[in-house]
């Protein structure tokens, strides 16, 4: 069993997934942001590898991977970083990415690398799973996650794609947009969950848009897991002591976790 199926195995326990751009503000918050909020609940850590054009995500997150590039954080940094990060933890560990990257890595050798690095699934937005094949072989034959996005916009049939070939879980995109911390929760969210849970077999878990305790509660009340990661970014740009970041991923679990 990998360490995210682990997770997803505890009876009625809902993952809390907290993402974080590596390098950002700089390696040393990195590397201690990770375990403070493992620490303090989180179940999965998402780590964001900083890309020049990271379409799927809005304004926060664009800021943090421009931030982190000008800080010289590369793939090989991003290796680097979660094989100590792997000495420190046994929680599971997903990079979030472009194709762009690993393609220029090479498949195999960046599967390869991610074994050796301790990281345990893929998260690549803008690598649709009809021209996923190649990267699945490479990920399945490495015993790496490929983890495949869903949108409310998804027609049956991409629904049907990814229940097939998602590994890990589903990350179900709340809003047809791109990243950020937002107010309220789009409407129809919970049906969506819903139309794909008719389907998939794997474990659903929600980004895009979750900012508040509320929020994620009322996620995980439909969900398998929640992902935050602007409003955490949010946090480490003004306070680089991370207090703020510590008090608030303790109220996402605590709100997760309330009857």
């Amino acid at each position: 069993m990998s360490r995210i199926t682990a997770v997803f195995q505890k009876p009625g326990h809902k993952a809390l997934i907290p993402y974080l751009t590596i390098g950002y503000p700089h390696i040393e918050a990195t590397l201690k942001a990770v375990p403070l909020l493992i620490e303090n609940g989180a179940d999965i850590i998402e780590l964001g590898i900083p890309f020049s054009d990271p379409i799927a995500d809005g304004a926060t997150i664009q800021e943090s991977s421009y931030q982190a590039l000008q800080n010289g954080i590369t793939t090989v940094t991003c290796l680097d970083i979660a094989k100590k990060l792997r000495e420190q933890t046994q929680t599971p560990l997903v990079f979030m990415t472009y194709f762009n990257p690993v393609f220029n890595y090479g498949l195999d050798r960046f599967c390869h690398a991610c074994v050796d690095s301790g990281v345990d699934g893929l998260i690549i937005p803008d690598l649709p799973p009809e021209e996923g094949e190649s990267l699945e072989c490479s990920a399945s034959e490495s015993g790496i996650n490929l983890i495949y996005l869903l949108s409310p916009t998804s027609t049956p049939e991409r629904i049907q794609i990814v229940a097939e070939k998602s590994r890990g879980y589903i990350y179900l995109v709340s809003v047809a947009g791109v990243t950020g911390a937002r107010n309220d929760l789009p409407d129809g969210t919970s049906a969506f969950i819903s139309r794909v849970r008719k389907v998939a077999k794997q474990p659903l878990c929600v980004g895009f848009g979750i900012s508040t305790p509320l929020q994620a509660k009322q996620i995980s009340q439909v969900a398998d897991g929640v992902i935050v990661g602007s409003k955490l970014i949010q946090l480490m740009k003004t306070d680089l002591t991370l207090n703020q970041l510590r008090t608030f991923i303790r109220e996402l679990r605590e709100a997760i976790d309330s009857p």
